[in-house]
């Protein structure tokens, strides 16, 4: 419940989040946009430029998050109150941070999480190392009274904290592609505070990243509290770099607009907060596997739910797309166990795979159903990231069939839906970023995983409400979509095939010409020739074969027909096997009748113009069977 009095002669709001006492501060004329300044311990502190701000008409806000120095439960309550005030208060999207002495690990410890939600950062003499301050692990005195609060509000020993790697000055990568820029004010002599544990190792390390940032050092009137306290003499200045870089306020595009929650993932939630143990898994290609958002999503989560202790899986392979997540999600990912929740990536690789739109829907359905027969009451969320063709899509006017195929199949399933594809196209054409300078590539800067992160945790944070029902679902799973969709889909083992003498079966294959390899593609069995006119017939009982190969620069051509029926030939050499031996999936048939088959395979004599050889190396075949679950 709000209540108001005054502050400074403007009107104030006092309200509770939770057990934590908040506020903010309105000007008698609000700016267009309400830019807002946020203050992070000590609110009392050096307020000239918060009343200069408010008569500006700037707003200024607080929450009391005491004895907790940054740590993840008052990152939460910052989160709340940061929604509280850009939802029910309309404050701007980007907040000013304010921050005095310890207030550092706070502005800080949520700028490096929210990059989009700052505008810039205004410090005095702040903490950016706790192993500094209240640790005095370095030229420091230290405080031991609060050095052991510290340790109560992380969760963390005396032995674990110097293996703590998410200070102020670590991580930086983020914060510094969204050009925040920072201004500290510090004592020239603060033997409290070291500026050279503290602000100028951020600093250094800042500006490394192409972050912007400025110090001001104070040598001039009284320094008390050994230096860490000094007198503020241009206030005036500190507020023009706050409101210059706050105003006029920017108006993104609504990550809300990019996402469909649908049904929800309650079962996930009621796991997560009544359960001590839970599993995420995360299938995708290189975008999932590579450091960035999954990390992000993952941290974010253990801190959501301090009291869970999570097990990630990451179950994503370079390179890989729909079809190959479809046969190898059983290997990959169930047969490690019960999954809660599964964030499913798989539309970037498709269209450079040369997916076809039915094999893409059959895969990402037979995904879906696989996952729901493993675990009936698993949540998944869906994802399409964004690439050159989906935007240029976009910009034309046209809906990426990629993105038309896994909304399609999330609608079918009531399943979580992310659009990040469509949204990168729509905040270029808005003018929040661009491609070359900030985005980068297909596989994103730090700009472009903070972006993703964002987004995913928007969803996160409407789906986690604290309104827990108690039970976990079991959803009806409605009719497939499509008969032949590899909802059986699995590997089916190289041994099955029936080979001549030009074959070899190597335990442990590994290449010899230097060329990069993917994980779970190397030193591993395989079924190898590299001679034409090889041949082999791999008998089978499904609807749909295929196999799964790495395609290097001696990969040659096949020919390969079903029961006797006319041969069709694939080229293996593909515009990466030049310098990767890429793992490539190749579908021969995916709508074959049910019963017993025989695929026949041969190497043929021609090979592609800029190949060196005939080769052919499959690590696995795939197939899929049908039961009565497809129906």
């Amino acid at each position: 419940m709000e209540q108001r009095d005054r502050w400074k002669g403007f009107q104030r709001v006092n309200l509770t989040l939770g057990n934590h006492k908040a506020y903010y501060v309105k000007p008698l004329n609000p700016l267009p946009g309400k830019p807002w300044v946020w203050r992070a311990s000590f609110p009392d502190w050096h307020t000239e430029m918060d009343s200069l701000l408010l008569t500006r008409g700037f707003h200024i806000a607080y929450v009391s998050v005491d004895d907790q120095f940054g740590s993840p439960y008052a990152m939460y309550i910052w989160d709340q109150f940061y929604s509280y005030l850009t939802t029910e208060a309309q404050f701007a999207t980007k907040a000013a941070l304010e921050a005095v002495s310890r207030g550092g690990l706070y502005a800080y410890g949520w700028a490096k999480r929210n990059p989009d939600k700052v505008s810039c950062v205004y410090a005095e003499a702040p903490v950016c190392d706790f192993q500094s301050w209240p640790g005095g692990k370095g030229k420091g005195s230290g405080d031991k009274e609060e050095w052991l609060k510290l340790q109560n509000a992380y969760n963390l020993n005396e032995e674990q904290l110097p293996k703590f790697t998410d200070n102020p000055i670590d991580n930086l990568e983020g914060l510094a592609s969204f050009k925040v820029p920072l201004l500290h004010v510090v004592g020239y002599d603060d033997k409290l505070v070291p500026s050279s544990e503290n602000t100028f190792i951020l600093f250094q390390r800042y500006v490394a990243l192409g972050g912007p940032a400025s110090v001001y050092p104070v040598n001039d009137g009284p320094q008390q509290l050994n230096g860490h306290h000094f007198p503020i003499k241009k206030a005036a200045a500190f507020a023009d770099f706050i409101y210059q870089n706050s105003y006029p306020t920017d108006k993104p595009l609504s990550y809300k607009n990019y996402f469909n929650i649908r049904g929800g993932i309650t079962n996930a939630y009621e796991i997560f907060t009544a359960k001590k143990h839970a599993t995420i898994g995360f299938v995708g290609g290189s975008i999932t596997h590579n450091p960035g958002w999954r990390e992000k999503v993952s941290r974010y989560i253990s801190e959501r739910f301090p009291n869970t202790q999570f097990r990630f899986i990451e179950a994503a392979i370079p390179s890989l797309g729909s079809l190959s997540h479809s046969f190898r999600l059983q290997q990959d990912l169930l047969d490690s166990g019960k999954v809660d929740l599964m964030f499913l990536e798989a539309a970037v690789n498709d269209r450079g795979n040369g997916t076809d739109s039915i094999t893409e829907v059959r895969a990402l359905e037979g995904i879906v159903r696989r996952a729901k027969k493993a675990n009936p009451s698993m949540d998944i969320i869906m994802m399409c990231f964004a690439d050159p063709y989906k935007t240029e899509d976009y910009n034309n006017g046209k809906v990426p069939l990629e993105v038309l195929n896994h909304e399609l199949v999330a609608n079918r399933y009531n399943l979580p839906s992310i659009n990040l594809a469509k949204e990168v196209a729509d905040k270029m054409r808005n003018k929040e970023f661009s491609w070359n300078e900030d985005f980068k590539d297909i596989h994103p800067s730090p700009f472009g995983q903070e972006l993703y992160f964002a987004t995913i945790k928007s969803l996160l944070g409407e789906s986690f409400k604290d309104d827990s029902s108690g039970r976990i679902v079991k959803h009806p799973v409605p009719q497939a979509l499509n008969h032949f969709s590899f909802i059986n889909g699995h590997y089916y083992n190289i041994k099955n095939a029936k080979t001549d003498r030009s074959w070899d079966y190597v335990s442990s294959w590994k290449p010899s010409d230097g060329l990069s390899t993917r994980d779970g593609f190397v030193n591993v069995p395989m079924l190898v020739t590299e001679k034409a006119g090889s041949k082999l017939t791999l008998p089978f009982k499904g609807t749909a074969v295929g196999m799964a190969i790495i395609s290097g620069a001696d990969a040659g051509i096949i020919s390969y027909s079903i029961d006797g029926g006319q041969a069709k030939e694939i080229d293996l050499y593909t515009e990466y096997s030049t310098w990767l031996h890429l793992p490539y999936y190749i579908l021969f048939s995916g709508d074959l009748k049910k019963g017993s088959h025989t695929l026949t395979l041969r190497i043929s004599d021609k090979k592609n113009k800029i190949s060196k050889g005939n080769a052919c190396r499959i690590v696995n075949f795939f197939i899929n069977e049908i039961d009565s679950s497809n129906k």
